[in-house]
């Protein structure tokens, strides 16, 4: 009987997710990944007013509290929390 744990596939780290430093985007930027997260934690039908986060998320992102997320293999990025 042979060890198969030692011939898995190693995962590319080029594929995996990576934290964006926030310096690297524009402010412009850093608002529509805000109102993009706004829209899709509190959603068009959940509250009237999506966007009255924005602030608090913004705030958040300075704070180091929701980091900026690039997934090389969608081509996305988005806000969530450090892992």
């Amino acid at each position: 009987m042979s060890d198969e744990r030692g011939h898995l596939p190693q995962p590319d780290p080029r594929e995996e997710r990576f934290i964006v430093d926030k310096s690297l985007l524009t402010e412009d930027q850093l608002i529509g990944l805000a109102e993009e997260y706004c829209t899709r934690y509190h959603g068009l039908n959940d509250t009237e007013y999506p966007m009255a986060e924005r602030s608090r998320v913004l705030a958040a992102i300075n704070t180091g509290d929701l980091v900026v997320w690039f997934d090389p293999l969608e081509n996305t990025a988005g806000l969530g929390a450090p892992e």
